[in-house]
């Protein structure tokens, strides 16, 4: 647990990447094989379900640091982390740690599950007498689901090849989808022979091809005819598995869908056995044959057995961009040009199951007048893929960008504000914004990015000092600040007091500029979302 700790002390402190790789490699050399799967498991961004209910938790830091409850919230709203307050509060340890990570997470964490909230208590406060602060404030993100330090996966897979001596691309391949931490595990971890089926069996995704965004002007990658172009299509990035005992549906973020979306899988009868292909999932408006906007999807997400009404009125499509596996056989490393011509030629185009047509631009400049009409197909911009790249693992630069639209932009009011998280949980950086509709301030957005460190302390400093109300850990302050907030996408939603969703809000510039009421109304944001998704005609 203290070697854990150290680690991840020391990728918290640290913004070099070479610096996060060598602790991670030194953690890794010294680790029995079991800690070494463990910390895998949490490092690769995997989690256990909350073990103890937040109000229990804070019931139990209350009894073993002997506070009120009023302090113990008041500490709680200004550190603004259930994790840390619990680590600061508590009394200093009475025991030194004993036992490995693998010990702490078998027989302390996994034990607190559905035990009932007294014999959770005595267990916890047991746990806690033997750490330090810094190990309880680990312990606390593993037992609260919250684990999360600044090493991105791709550098975890680095890190294990560089000590098990087996190429990055394996590595990633055999860390994709569900398993379990074991000696096992870590053993055919760092083993040279195909490991796919010993793990989890011949449904297992590959690792994600991820793009760059093209931030310079296309005609700087060189020929148009050395790209394939198409769009970048605004829905769901998956998998699907097509093997001798049926198919299986993989999101980019390693979960099985494949109950989500039955009639994909139905479609996936028509295609051999022995073929991965990669591409999007997305809801398809069968009236104008065509991708409907992303809150159709979303209708569709996170049902795990969606009913016949559901199936009828938002259907879903798989527009398939890549070919993984063919005949069987894993051509990744095949050029995408040849890839393609085989999912051209092997892959059925019905309305289920379709093929993601390649822009006809023969220039950039046509490129750059196809890019213009994205938002018409339900796209956030072009795809550019090397046509002689191969399929590689992770965000490697040069051989995949994304061109995506110019975002929208709405100027709106800051009117609440509430710590953040990790290094950010003593600052108010998490933000609540609003335009104005008949005099009235109304609340559409909430975004937390786009501010530099230096701006985040300044709001900070206003915030506390221009607050008006309090709500738990939540301020309402003056609505004077004013903030240009971009966005992906917009949609009237009856789910949301404003009547708008937008996706993926940041800011894009703090707006000192600009008094409060020349913000941006609730008309201007209804006149840029699309409107409501047509129902299906009795």
């Amino acid at each position: 647990m203290r070697a854990f700790t150290d680690l991840y002390l020391a990728l918290d402190a640290s913004t070099k990447t070479n610096a996060k790789i060598a602790a991670l490699v030194a953690y890794y050399r010294a680790a029995e094989p079991l800690d070494a799967a463990w910390a895998t498991f949490f490092l690769t961004g995997r989690k256990f379900r909350r073990l103890v209910k937040s109000a229990d938790l804070r019931v139990v830091a209350m009894t073993a640091s002997g506070l009120p409850e009023w302090l113990f919230e008041a500490s709680y709203d200004a550190v603004g982390d259930l994790a840390e307050t619990i680590a600061l509060v508590l009394p200093p340890p009475s025991a030194a740690a004993h036992g490995t990570l693998s010990d702490w997470i078998e027989q302390r964490l996994s034990a607190l599950a559905g035990l009932a909230p007294a014999d959770a208590q005595a267990r916890l406060i047991d746990a806690w007498s033997a750490l330090d602060r810094d190990q309880r404030f680990v312990f606390g993100k593993l037992l609260t689901g919250e684990f999360r330090v600044g090493a991105a996966r791709q550098l975890v897979y680095r890190a294990l090849a560089d000590v098990v001596d087996v190429p990055v691309g394996d590595i990633a391949q055999r860390l994709v989808g569900p398993w379990t931490p074991s000696r096992q595990f870590w053993s055919l971890l760092r083993g040279t022979e195909e490991t796919r089926g010993s793990t989890t069996g011949l449904h297992r995704p590959y690792p994600f091809f991820l793009a760059h965004p093209l931030e310079a002007e296309p005609s700087t990658l060189g020929a148009r005819d050395a790209w394939q172009a198409e769009w970048k299509w605004d829905g769901i990035r998956a998998q699907l598995l097509v093997r001798d005992d049926g198919a299986s549906l993989w999101s980019r973020g390693e979960e099985l869908v494949s109950e989500q979306f039955p009639e994909i899988l139905d479609a996936a009868r028509r295609v051999s056995p022995g073929t991965v292909l990669d591409g999007e999932i997305v809801a398809w408006d069968e009236r104008r044959h065509r991708v409907a906007p992303f809150a159709s999807l979303q209708r569709r997400l996170n049902r795990k057995a969606p009913g016949a009404t559901i199936l009828r009125d938002v259907p879903v499509a798989f527009i398939a961009y890549d070919l993984l596996e063919h005949d069987a056989r894993d051509v990744r490393g095949e050029p995408l040009a040849w890839r393609r011509e085989q999912l051209e030629s092997s892959v059925p185009h019905d309305a289920t199951l379709r093929r993601s047509p390649l822009l006809d631009a023969p220039s950039w400049q046509a490129l750059h007048t196809a890019r213009a009409r994205a938002r018409e197909e339900h796209a956030e911009g072009v795809m550019l893929k090397r046509r002689d790249s191969a399929y590689g693992v992770g965000r490697p630069r040069g051989a995949w960008w994304k061109w995506k639209v110019d975002p929208y932009t709405v100027d709106a009011v800051l009117v609440y504000a509430q710590p953040g998280h990790g290094r950010r949980a003593s600052l108010f950086t998490d933000y609540t914004f609003a335009v104005w509709d008949e005099g009235t301030l109304v609340p559409f957005a909430k975004a937390y990015s786009g501010l530099t460190d230096a701006e985040l302390r300044r709001m900070d400093q206003w915030i506390r000092s221009h607050t008006l109300e309090r709500f738990g850990p939540v301020r309402a302050v003056e609505p004077v600040q004013v903030f240009e907030l971009a966005f992906e996408g917009i949609q009237r939603s009856s789910r949301h007091r404003s009547g708008i969703a937008v996706r993926f809000p940041r800011i894009a510039r703090w707006r000192q500029d600009k008094p409060a009421v020349e913000a941006d109304t609730l008309a201007t944001l209804r006149k840029l979302a699309s409107p409501p998704p047509a129902t299906r005609e009795a």
